[in-house]
């Protein structure tokens, strides 16, 4: 199986020594979101490869040599300010971070993510079109591809629309952005690419393809694996996964989050972990069931 670390929460930036514990005691429970009192328990043999997803790398830099795992990272990288994304650290210490891993796992496993791209007063297309050519050229001969996607309306979206001042695209936005991140991309040595979007680009010179692919998949573990049965009817072909995470539980409280959506929820769950449990938030409880998942 391929672990998922994860869609749910940025385990990388605020959980990492809780991973690492993990990944040495050999295995890892996780609550069904759906059944919370249904856990599922998985042991790190039967993990064939591990996608790492973060906004901050920095955390697990000096750990990654001890994970014996073939290792995938997607690593978030936005142009916006703290009103938007009031925990992240600042860009720059992200871009050195990015290098670093660049030289720690290879370009060819390192995807960044310009994701979600939304249309503001104060984030124009212009101001994403510079953002983006600066982002090429600071990380030129680190980074190959580049993922991007568009804002969706999720919930948390809905409840921070006086904070994002979010307005819809145009068609014409849509081929200004196509065409400046082609530009740039290319110029610097890169690929730019939509994976489950709706408008993809491709017309611009976007690649379509898949966050995880089966051929990356299948490089990395000699493995074939279905589709992502979770995101099945959504355009996405990405391979199956395990995510390991739980929503409302990251502190970068960013305001275009899908994961997180009750900031109250967030805080609880932040004071209800525990660094030694099996489980990311709380512990194993009386009445829980645990169940070993198979490969």
């Amino acid at each position: 199986m391929i672990l998922n670390v994860s869609g749910r929460t940025d385990i990388v930036a605020f959980y990492t020594d809780w991973f690492m514990k993990r990944y040495e005691e050999g295995y890892v429970d996780v609550r069904n979101p759906f059944n919370p009192k249904l856990v599922s328990r998985i042991s790190f043999q039967d993990v064939d490869a591990i996608l790492f997803c973060t906004k901050n790398p920095i955390p697990i830099l000096k750990e990654l040599p001890k994970i014996k795992k073939p290792i995938i990272f997607h690593v978030t990288l936005t142009p916006y300010k703290e009103e938007i994304e009031p925990n992240v650290p600042p860009k720059g210490k992200i871009i050195e971070s990015i290098k670093k891993l660049s030289l720690l796992i290879g370009k060819n496993q390192l995807y960044v993510r310009y994701d979600p791209i939304f249309l503001s007063p104060k984030y124009t297309v212009e101001y994403h079109q510079k953002a983006f050519e600066n982002l090429c050229f600071l990380l030129e001969g680190s980074v190959q591809k580049i993922i991007v996607s568009f804002l969706d309306d999720y919930q948390n979206v809905r409840k921070n629309k006086t904070i994002l001042k979010n307005r819809e695209f145009t068609l014409e936005d849509y081929e200004t952005i196509g065409r400046s991140f082609s530009k740039s991309a290319s110029r610097h040595g890169m690929t730019v690419q939509t994976c489950f979007e709706k408008r993809n680009l491709s017309e611009y010179g976007f690649t379509i393809s898949e966050c995880l692919s089966h051929e990356m998949a299948y490089m990395l573990t000699g493995k074939k694996y279905p589709d992502w049965k979770a995101r099945k009817g959504r355009l996405c072909h990405c391979v199956e996964m395990v995510d390991i995470g739980v929503y409302n539980s990251c502190k970068h409280l960013c305001k275009y989050c899908y994961a997180n959506y009750d900031e109250k929820k967030v805080e609880d769950h932040f004071h209800r972990h525990n660094p030694n449990s099996s489980l990311l938030i709380g512990n194993l409880e009386e009445g829980d069931h645990v169940k070993e998942r198979k490969k």
